[in-house]
């Protein structure tokens, strides 16, 4: 079976593929400190959950945009499990042409969702990852990497404004805001927040459309946050929690 991870900023997702079924998935929090050894018994205990022992891991491909735990999995990888180790970065195939100024300047995650969208939903596209920051990205119907913005993640902006208020409180932003004129604190948080980001990416989305220029434009959006917005957004035609899995296990494919 195919271990697919990917290392976010702030959460870690693992997948468990066995083809192109995808057993199990899994967020832990990113440490950037964890031993191979840590991570093994972590690993261990998320498959025993599904049934699935770490030893039936056959190879390991890998994404990650905090380097400090690239030795670790590797480690983890080749030393522990003696599988092959599969890292992706700029010198990966992953069948795109990247026009950006300096493609090994692009964070791999953005690689691989445009790689997974490619697949499964076809270009030109673009493509918007909520997580700990946002991305929105474009990829032409020639398969062009051509880069994209990058803003704010939905809960790292949420926490900077509770902690530079005196009176604004901390909210659960799962929690649907009534309207988008609130009547008091939590739900006008909501509604700033849930309607506003998911205005600031319909923006985003259509401004690129316009750039792009071209017909038929597939709008696919992922990431941990992604479900507290997608459905407020105009623009966004599919939400797939899975892209950035379904990415890694195009790329070992063709790579393996």
């Amino acid at each position: 079976m195919l271990m697919a991870v990917d290392v976010g900023n702030t959460q870690t997702v693992l997948g468990l593929f066995e083809g192109v079924e995808l057993r199990g998935q899994w967020r832990i929090s990113t440490e950037a400190q964890r031993t191979s050894d840590e991570l093994a018994v972590v690993c261990a205990g998320l498959l025993d959950l599904n049934g699935l022992e770490l030893g039936q891991v056959s190879a390991m491909i890998f994404s990650s945009v905090v380097p400090g735990l690239t030795r670790s999995y590797r480690h983890l990888a080749e030393d522990v499990l003696g599988v092959p180790f599969y890292l992706v970065n700029a010198e990966i195939e992953t069948g795109l042409k990247n026009r950006y100024d300096d493609p090994a300047a692009v964070g791999a995650d953005r690689i691989v969702n445009a790689v997974a969208t490619g697949e499964h939903y076809g270009f030109p596209a673009i493509i918007v990852d909520i997580g700990t920051a946002t991305t929105v990205e474009a990829v032409d119907g020639e398969g062009c990497y051509l880069g994209g913005a990058i803003f704010t993640g939905l809960y790292v902006a949420l926490e900077a404004l509770v902690a530079r208020t005196a009176k604004l409180p901390g909210v659960d932003l799962e929690e649907e805001p009534p309207s988008a004129i609130a009547t008091n604190p939590p739900d006008s948080i909501r509604s700033g927040f849930v309607y506003g980001y998911a205005g600031a990416i319909d923006a985003l989305v259509r401004r690129l459309r316009e750039e792009l220029g071209q017909e038929d434009i597939r709008v696919v959006a992922t990431g941990g946050p992604a479900g507290v917005i997608v459905r407020h957004c105009r623009e966004i035609e599919e939400f797939d929690p899975n892209l950035t899995l379904k990415g890694l296990r195009v790329l070992y494919r063709m790579n393996s």
